[in-house]
């Protein structure tokens, strides 16, 4: 009598030794950045340059911004793995020269805008790679619970990198913390080099193909240019049923939201006279609304009419930025913060898992540097218009107008029939 061989099931994502490993890297270097950041700002301030101070923080924005694109066509050309890994260990190599410097010498800006300088650049190329892995590791009924693991993995980074930061400085200054930055760079490395990468799936094309880690390509054909690359990544996105709109709802979603949750929370907490504990629990409110998602989505692994939740979450999300503005207590404007948190990154993580199910993996490194630009790189050169808004109209009517360009974000994606009725794989 033959037995009929039966599929193994799905191994779950937090199972999943080479998810795991690829969490515990992207965690490192999660509470890496978050120390880097604050012994930056650190340094900056001993330089006793307002202004300088200024220039500083905002340097690292400007690479970003300009080579955020490119570093998803290396992603596609050279494989995800290999630009994360030669990107991690630049971070650690830099931060940790940086951090030699400072024991020889005093922070100046020329030191530190440029250190920013290159820290932006090799970010450029180490986001949209890290953003590209999860397909390559995992198959896809598991992307939505990756996301939800990369949210946790992110809030998680962000509540102990923080103090763990304060503690370096107080410590030893800026000097033991850009050291332990490094070394957090530096200690994800081992956790990258033990990925095993899934191929990627190859479509037969005419004249026989040659198969790569960055993709496929025709023997007749020479390979094509960086920026041929580059245009036709856009392209795939702009005539692509999902992807396109995708965009969209993330452009639209992260610019009404970022300005209020970053720079107009601390103009808020000064006019209310809620000081920096009332803007910290209003903070925690937003994060722990946050890992909520996160969590949801983690432990389900799968919302049924992802895309129309999605839509709808960024549109109850919108109303409670709105709502914050409003409120004359940190207890309710902390506790609207959570409901925020919850519905917004509840619509990010459905939104990524969306990203990375319906794009083809060989364009993934171009599908999301499109969609980090927006957050990372464009989103921040927008803090001054904002800044210079409120203090022009109030908290008031910028909240309400961000909350609207917000949910114009929600109320687009629902205009979109494919996007309505995009599913996650089962």
């Amino acid at each position: 009598m033959t037995v009929a061989a039966v599929e193994a099931p799905e191994r779950p994502a937090h199972r999943d030794p080479n998810v795991l490993r690829w969490l515990g890297a992207y965690t490192a270097s999660m509470v890496g950045d978050s120390i880097y950041f604050m012994a930056l700002a650190w340094a900056a301030a001993r330089t006793g340059s307002a202004s300088g101070t200024g220039l500083v923080l905002a340097a690292g924005s400007i690479p970003r911004a300009l080579l955020m694109l490119g570093g998803g066509v290396l992603a596609d050309r050279l494989g995800p793995r290999r630009v994360v890994i030669g990107s991690d260990a630049a971070r650690a190599v830099l931060v940790l020269g940086l951090a030699a410097v400072l024991v020889l010498t005093a922070p100046t800006v020329g030191v530190l805008v440029a250190v920013a300088l290159l820290f932006g650049a090799v970010d450029a190329l180490f986001l949209p790679a890290v953003g590209a892995l999860p397909p390559r590791i995992s198959p896809p009924g598991q992307l939505a619970r990756i996301q939800g693991l990369r949210g946790l993995a992110a809030r998680g980074a962000s509540i102990v990198g923080a103090p763990l930061g304060g503690v370096a400085v107080a410590t030893g200054g800026p000097v033991l913390a850009f050291a332990t930055a490094g070394a957090l760079f530096a200690l994800s490395l081992p956790l990258l080099l033990g990925l095993r990468i899934r191929p990627l799936p190859a479509p037969v094309k005419h004249g026989g193909t040659v198969a790569g880690d960055a993709g496929e390509r025709t023997v007749a054909e020479e390979r094509p240019t960086a920026r041929q690359d580059l245009v036709d990544g856009l392209r795939y996105i702009r005539r692509h049923p999902l992807l396109g709109p995708l965009m969209i709802v993330i452009g639209l979603s992260e610019l009404g939201f970022v300005g209020p949750l970053n720079l107009g929370l601390i103009l808020l907490s000064e006019q209310r006279g809620w000081g920096a504990a009332g803007m910290g629990w209003i903070v925690a409110g937003f994060a722990s609304g946050a890992a909520g998602a996160a969590l949801l989505i983690a432990v389900r692994g799968r919302v049924p009419r992802a895309g129309l939740v999605m839509c709808l979450t960024v549109l109850v999300g919108a109303t409670g930025i709105a709502a914050v503005a409003q409120i004359p207590s940190v207890p309710l404007a902390a506790a609207t913060a959570a409901v925020v948190g919850l519905f917004i990154g509840l619509a990010g993580a459905l939104c990524g898992a969306l990203v990375q199910t319906v794009a083809d993996p060989a364009y993934l490194g171009r599908v999301t540097s499109v969609s980090t630009l927006f957050t990372y790189a464009l989103i921040p050169l927008s803090y001054p218009a904002t800044g210079a808004a409120i203090a022009l109209w109030g908290t008031g009517p910028v909240y309400a107008v961000s909350a609207a360009v917000c949910a114009a974000g929600g109320a687009v994606g629902l205009t979109f029939t494919a996007l309505r009725r995009a599913e996650l794989p089962r």
